[in-house]
């Protein structure tokens, strides 16, 4: 995405627009959202080449999600990456 582009956005849409690159975005969403006690391997495996993972990340840990796959983490991961971070 081109800078003016973004700058034409509402400042929203723009801290968004990551989710668009995302690599998950062309997978199944329920990969990322196993059920309790179910893998997360094929999801941490997408992660693992998407070049919006970071983001991905930081987006999860700055809006406290508490569900899914995000940056590669797991909600558990994520809750120890927090911890340590404090």
């Amino acid at each position: 995405m081109h800078e003016l582009q973004l700058v034409a956005m509402g400042h929203a849409e723009a801290e968004m627009a990551w989710q668009e690159r995302g690599l998950c975005a062309q997978t199944d969403p329920e990969a990322f959202f196993p059920e309790k006690g179910g893998s997360t391997r094929e999801a941490k495996k997408v992660c693992v080449g998407c070049e919006v993972r970071q983001e991905c990340l930081e987006y999860a840990l700055s809006n406290d999600e508490r569900f899914g796959i995000w940056g590669g983490l797991s909600e558990r991961e994520r809750r120890k990456l927090k911890k340590r971070a404090v």
